[in-house]
């Protein structure tokens, strides 16, 4: 479980597939404070360490075919910058929303509007998923906990403020950037509770 409150950006050094699978090596101020086995947010998507190199600030995961193709992360290149997050520690403060970091799609970016002190994006999201985004709920986009402030049947909008621009990958964003998008997790279980009204006793006595 995380909270969208990026700690630190690496940069993937390595690809290396294997399979169907990549393996990314990713430098990071970050190396020298993880451990094998364990959960890291990459850019939204909960990945597990496989191996780390303190000495050079790297450490390893592995995305397997299901991940790639629900994710951005088969996109990655060399020199790709990614968004970082390590799991919510338990009597932590929890400055953002919980996340999952499993990913329910990509959103692509449509609009960047320069505010002069903030920049206002809009994103094109599935619109199947449309229902799940309230005005002013959490949205987890490339692993960063975000406000919705603007929506359509298939659009939101987000405001960025410049120390998120500054400290995160959203700079390098542009129109049609595919980003990773992970729903609220009390909005995907509401609308799992709605599809089961008719056949769930308890649920139909919550009426």
């Amino acid at each position: 479980m995380f909270t969208g409150i990026i700690e630190s950006t690496g940069t993937v050094i390595g690809i290396n597939p294997s399979g169907t699978n990549y393996t990314f090596t990713v430098q990071s101020s970050l190396a020298s404070e993880l451990k094998v086995d364990q959960s890291l947010s990459h850019n939204g998507v909960c990945l597990t360490v496989v191996s780390i190199d303190a000495a050079s600030g790297t450490h390893q995961v592995t995305a397997i075919s299901e991940t790639l193709s629900k994710t951005n992360l088969g996109q990655l290149q060399l020199g790709s910058v990614l968004n970082l997050e390590r799991c919510l520690v338990v009597g932590a403060r929890l400055d953002g929303h919980f996340v999952q970091g499993h990913v329910d799609g990509t959103a692509t970016v449509t609009r960047i509007l320069d505010q002069e002190g903030s920049w206002e994006i809009t994103l094109q999201i599935d619109p199947a998923y449309g229902h799940l985004v309230v005005e002013k709920g959490s949205i987890c986009l490339n692993g960063i906990s975000l406000t919705v402030f603007g929506l359509g049947p298939d659009t939101i909008k987000v405001a960025i403020i410049p120390y998120t621009w500054e400290h995160t990958d959203i700079h390098s964003w542009q129109v049609g950037s595919k980003v990773n998008i992970e729903f609220d997790i009390l909005g995907k279980y509401l609308d799992r509770w709605k599809v089961l009204a008719g056949t769930s006793p308890f649920i139909a006595n919550l009426d």
